[in-house]
C-alpha cells in the first residue's frame, strides 16, 4: 500500500501508518539484515562515519563498546564508549543515519544488564567484560 493511499484510508490504525512511513526511511536497517549483523549491548564494534571537512567528506572510524541501545523505530540509537589516552569518551550514533557507512562487529560480550552505565566508574581490569563464545 502506498503512503498517500494509507493516509486517505481512515480505517487504517495510526500505528500501521507510522510504520509504513518509517519503512521508507530505514536505510541501515536493511544493511544490517543483509550482513546478518545484530548489534547488542556489550558488543565491541567499529563504525565508519562520514565527517565533513571543509568542502570534502572523509571517513572517521570509531571503535568501542556499546553500553546502551534505545529502540524507537527510525530513531534507533546506541551509545558507544571508547577510551582515548586513558579518558572515556561516549558518543551517540543514530543507526539509520546516512552518515554511517559501515558497521563491523569485533567481539561480543556476555552481559546481564541492558544498560552498562556502571562501566563509567570502573578502570583497568575490572572494566573488562567476559567474551561470549
Amino acid at each position: 500500500m502506498d503512503v498517500k493511499n494509507a493516509i486517505k484510508n481512515k480505517n487504517l490504525p495510526k500505528v500501521d501508518l507510522i510504520k509504513q512511513i518509517e519503512k521508507k526511511f530505514l536505510i541501515n536497517q536493511q544493511y544490517l539484515y543483509d550482513k546478518k549483523l545484530k548489534i547488542n549491548v556489550g558488543d565491541i564494534i567499529r563504525i565508519g562515519y562520514l565527517i565533513p571537512e571543509g568542502e570534502k567528506e572523509r571517513t572517521q572510524y570509531y571503535e568501542g563498546l556499546i553500553i546502551a541501545i534505545k529502540n524507537k523505530g527510525i530513531g534507533k540509537s546506541f551509545l558507544l564508549r571508547r577510551t582515548v589516552q586513558g579518558i572515556g569518551i561516549e558518543q551517540i550514533f543514530v543507526l539509520n543515519s546516512p552518515k554511517i557507512l559501515s558497521i563491523v562487529k569485533k567481539q561480543s560480550s556476555k552481559v546481564r544488564r541492558s544498560k552498562l552505565y556502571f562501566l563509567r566508574n570502573l578502570r583497568g581490569k575490572s572494566a573488562k567484560l567476559k567474551v561470549k563464545l
